[in-house]
């Protein structure tokens, strides 16, 4: 392997250490699903109020729009994390796991442990997020 700098924390996962990511981000998964099902609860909550009649003066209508709206955005957000969950899962299950999915190279046990569903490293989140 000449000309490739191994840095610290970067080996392959271990079986164990897999299994333990994985542990982890069904528990995540399961509290992201019951996150996901109340916020869309509350959202629909919020539509069936709105229907009902209830706060037929602008202020009202203008409060519940905008309570609406940040439950949509809760909602989505909740869901983009549950897709990423799934994601996580899906590559253990693969066995690319712990890989830039951009570069190849294995993604430090120390970001996954802080976020175990990255999918890239950190050089290539950084050259994504400046585009």
């Amino acid at each position: 392997m000449t000309g490739v700098r191994k840095e610290a924390g970067t080996a392959r996962l271990t079986a164990a250490e897999t299994s333990e990511f994985k542990a982890r981000l069904r528990s995540e998964r399961a509290a992201m699903q019951a996150e996901y099902a109340a916020a869309v609860a509350e959202l629909d909550n919020l539509r069936r109020s709105h229907t009902d009649g209830a706060g037929n003066d602008q202020a009202d209508v203008g409060n519940t729009t905008f309570q609406r709206e940040q439950q949509q955005s809760i909602a989505a957000n909740r869901r983009d994390l549950l897709d990423q969950l799934e994601h996580a899962l899906e590559r253990i299950d693969a066995g690319t796991y712990g890989r830039c999915e951009n570069c190849g190279r294995p993604i430090p046990k120390a970001r996954l442990t802080a976020l175990p569903m990255a999918t890239l490293d950190a050089a290539c989140k950084s050259r994504e997020e400046r585009r």
